[in-house]
């Protein structure tokens, strides 16, 4: 999939014209980036949408996301967008293209656990017992504390492998990852002897936006036109649901037990009154929420 989606890229951008700007994008540290196929696909798809010739290009150097956002912040050239849960700090820093590429998921957390531990939260109905167990997490990432937030534990690290690693020797209990990246990320981690939570979804308010820097007025408002264009035209909707829809059937999202935690770093410009942006279970059963 994801040689597909750069092939794509190159013959698409061939034919653009040679004074198309370019949009420099992270190289984040994961060694098979879940989010890079479909979030690469989507930006083509504003990119196209918004009819304004733009190239990609992936930034050279690794980098975690708290740089990659000082780097667009300070306006050094490196690279030019990020895509990440939004929060206040963020909107601060740079501007958002506040469409939730995710629908909403970056906020709908699924754990793994030692296989050997399969069933560790399978009695957990609440967040009060959810916080005898302790969470891997960056230390750089909007989710840490949102989660501490609730009284939850939460062990940090700077390196993204780390945290797997942990976890398979038991210096974490689990580790909550997006419904949209959890069976991937599984998936890459064969030898670490890891399993998915079966019984629980951890859900908070959250929206995953492209962020651009504060120099780059015109690109944030050609992404926007572009994005506004393809959620009306149902483009986006059909992208997504290429993506992630046959995943997130198997999941049974609304057949678990979904702990609802606070986001109190959610902005108040997050669209949640345009329901057609967010995600919502096809069962005709609702998800069992407790607090």
């Amino acid at each position: 999939m994801m040689r597909a989606i750069l092939l794509a890229l190159c013959c698409w951008t061939a034919t653009l014209p040679v004074w198309a700007e370019t949009i420099i994008y992270p190289r984040h540290q994961a060694q098979h980036d879940p989010q890079l196929a479909y979030t690469l696909a989507v930006l083509q798809l504003a990119i196209q949408k918004s009819g304004k010739p733009y190239t990609l290009k992936q930034a050279g150097l690794v980098m975690v996301q708290s740089r990659v956002i000082q780097e667009i912040a300070s306006n050094t050239g490196s690279v030019d967008i990020v895509w990440t849960a939004t929060d206040t700090d963020r909107e601060a820093l740079l501007l958002p293209v506040r469409i939730p590429i995710d629908r909403g998921l970056i906020g709908w957390r699924i754990a793994l656990v030692q296989a050997s531990r399969a069933d560790l939260l399978g009695k957990v109905r609440t967040r009060q017992d959810l916080r005898q167990y302790k969470a891997g997490q960056m230390h750089d990432w909007p989710d840490t504390r949102i989660l501490r937030d609730s009284g939850l534990l939460v062990e940090t690290t700077s390196s993204y492998e780390t945290l797997f690693q942990q976890l398979a020797i038991g210096r974490l209990d689990y580790f909550p990852r997006s419904v949209l990246e959890v069976a991937a990320e599984l998936a890459s981690h064969p030898d670490l002897h890891l399993v998915m939570d079966r019984y629980l979804v951890i859900e908070y308010p959250s929206a995953f936006y492209f962020f651009v820097g504060r120099a780059r007025p015109q690109l944030a408002a050609d992404l926007t036109r572009g994005l506004e264009t393809a959620v009306r035209d149902g483009s986006l909707e059909k992208l997504f649901q290429q993506h992630f829809g046959a995943m997130l059937q198997q999941l049974n999202l609304a057949q678990r037990r979904h702990i609802v935690l606070e986001n109190a770093w959610l902005p108040a410009s997050v669209p949640l009154n345009r329901p057609e942006l967010w995600y919502r279970p096809t069962s005709a059963s609702s998800p069992r929420r407790t607090r």
